[in-house]
Formats: structure tokens, sequence, C-alpha cells
């Protein structure tokens, strides 16, 4: 995993005119939630990866992008289509290809986004939503990578803190032997404790990069959790009280895992998902 920029494409986008008048004010308004990658931006907005920013200018997916030039009605006859044309520039089609992104959104990184969106290292909270969609290469010749879904930072004690997040509905979580996530929650575990010096060295220069871009203040980590918190959510207060104790943190296969268990993701206080207790 690598999280630094090179100075030309750092540069390249400081003096991008869709960064300057768009992106940028969005992002100190936490409606896009930029993250450093491997000479890469990636900017998420609502659950989907908006953008990306590397030494080729802003890139997004096709299907964000498809957008008819509007002129001033939403509905079209067929024979008016043939008058219509694709969006040509990102910068006058900006909040379509917004909408656009926000709707291809899967249920879990929709669920993300609530809270990267709310306390992101922008807000004045000091437990932040640091980093998402965090890849290693796998510990294990079977598999390519392990993705874990957020980062948490606590700003005080200069803590990172990983988070796996799961809606009710997952069938990982479910199982009437050893559910899926507990080897998932164990590899990433076994990441941590290898690489621990590796995520310390890549995110201290995620903020300072994010510091320069943003022109916040940001400190250095220090130190990692070494438990991987499961977040749960997507359940009413029936199903909490019933299956979801029942038959998933009251299983014995759960024994000695960190659980924080919400029904409405955006209702999470972020200091108590900070503070999950190990079952």
């Amino acid at each position: 995993m690598k999280r630094g920029l090179k100075e030309t494409i750092e540069n390249n986008l400081r003096t991008s005119n869709f960064w300057t008048h768009y992106i940028d004010n969005d992002c100190k308004d936490q409606n896009v939630f930029l993250a450093i990658r491997n000479n890469q931006i990636d900017f998420y907005h609502k659950g989907g990866r908006l953008f990306c920013f590397d030494r080729n200018g802003f890139k997004t997916h096709l299907k964000y992008a498809s957008v008819i030039t509007a002129n001033g009605r939403d509905y079209l006859t067929e024979s008016e289509l043939s008058g219509y044309r694709l969006a040509s520039d990102f910068e006058t089609n900006y909040q379509r290809i917004k909408e656009n992104c926000s709707n291809y959104s899967g249920i879990e990184a929709s669920g993300v986004s609530d809270l990267y969106h709310k306390h992101s290292y922008l807000s004045s909270s000091n437990v932040v939503v640091l980093d998402i969609e965090v890849s290693f290469e796998s510990l294990d010749e079977q598999k390519k990578q392990d993705r874990i879904d957020i980062l948490l930072y606590n700003k005080d004690s200069q803590t990172l803190q990983f988070v796996e997040a799961k809606h009710y509905s997952n069938k990982e979580i479910w199982s009437k032997t050893t559910p899926e996530v507990i080897s998932q929650i164990e590899r990433y575990e076994s990441q941590i404790a290898e690489r621990k010096s590796e995520i310390l060295t890549e995110y201290s220069e995620y903020t300072r990069t994010l510091n320069r871009i943003l022109n916040i203040s940001l400190p250095e980590p220090t130190d990692i959790e070494d438990k991987v918190t499961l977040l749960i959510f997507g359940f009413d207060n029936d199903q909490k009280n019933g299956r979801l104790k029942k038959l998933i943190t009251g299983k014995t296969e759960y024994s000695g895992v960190k659980n924080y268990s919400i029904g409405n993701i955006k209702q999470v206080v972020i200091e108590n998902l900070w503070k999950a207790k190990v079952l």
C-alpha cells in the first residue's frame, strides 16, 4: 500500500480550474471525500468513486458521465432525443454526474458514505474518518487483495483504527457454523500485525499531503489499534432484540470480535464507534 503523490500531480491538482471552482469547495463542505492513493487521488460521493485524478488529470466512470446536456426539460420524446448530445465537460455537468454516482451505490458503500460525509478529517470531531476502501496485498496466496472499509483516526491519541462495515442483510455475517466475516477480520488483523510500521509510514505521508492540499493541520499517526472493529448496521428494533443478538453477536464464533451494532448508520456517534467493545 502506498499513500504518496508526486509533486507534479499535487501541483496540477492545485492549479486545475475544476478543482479550484468545484471539487475543493465540495471537499471542504464534506460533500466529497478526498483520499490519497499511490500517485492518484480518489474522490468519493455517496458511496461511489466520483472522480480520480492522476498524471492524466480528472477521470470518471462512463456510467456517471453519461449525461445528456439539459435544456430546461426533464422529459424527451423519441424524436427530440436526436437533437440532444452527451455532456462534453465535467464542470458544466458536475451536479448531474454526482447524481449518477449516488444512484449506483450499493447498500454498504452508501452506509459508509454516511460516516465520511459527516465525520471526515475536515470535521471538528476528535475521531474522524481518515480513509476508506483501504487495500492491502493479501498475505494469503489464494487471494490478491484484502480491502478494509473504513480507517478511523483519533487525533488526540494519534491512533488509527480499522473498521469493517456490514449491512444486516450481508450473508457474510450469517452462518450455522463460522461466518465468513470472522476469517475476514482475522486476515485484516494479521495485516495490521505484519505491516504496522509500513501503515504508519504511509499514513504519515497521507496526512502531510492532506494538510498541504486542503490547508489543514492533522497530526501524524503514531499508533494503530490491533483489533479491527466489525460495524453492523441496517436492522430494526425487533431484529436487534431477536436475530441479531441470537444468531450473530450472541454466537460463540463472534467471541473476541470487537463489535459496534446500530440500526440506523446515520445515527452513529463516531466516538462510540471508536470505543467499540469486544464480544
